[in-house]
């Protein structure tokens, strides 16, 4: 029982309301360049190359589902995943207005 209890206390602390009606943005960070062609692939998520040689992948994702089909399709490609971050709404409408 006392697994449970720690289970339930995480599933209050998220905002389920939010979590249902609308997708979640995440950031994807992975080692190496990829180019934008991949972009379909990845559910049209927004490809970022930065200087330092890592990608960005970023956009909404349905759920958690999804967001684990999309790191299988890096972990398939044999990119080294470097982060998986999900933005606030607010640094969502940031990265939107730099792209």
């Amino acid at each position: 029982m006392a697994g449970y209890n720690k289970y339930m206390v995480m599933s209050k602390n998220l905002d389920l309301k939010s979590e249902l009606n609308e997708p979640m943005v995440y950031e994807i960070r992975v080692q190496s360049h990829l180019g934008c062609q991949w972009a379909e692939w990845f559910g049209g998520l927004t490809i970022t190359r930065q200087d330092n040689g890592d990608t960005l992948l970023t956009g909404p994702v349905v759920d958690q589902a999804a967001l684990h089909g999309l790191l299988k399709k890096v972990r398939d490609l044999g990119m080294p995943l470097l982060s998986v971050i999900r933005l606030e709404s607010s640094e969502a409408d940031k990265s939107d207005s730099e792209s």
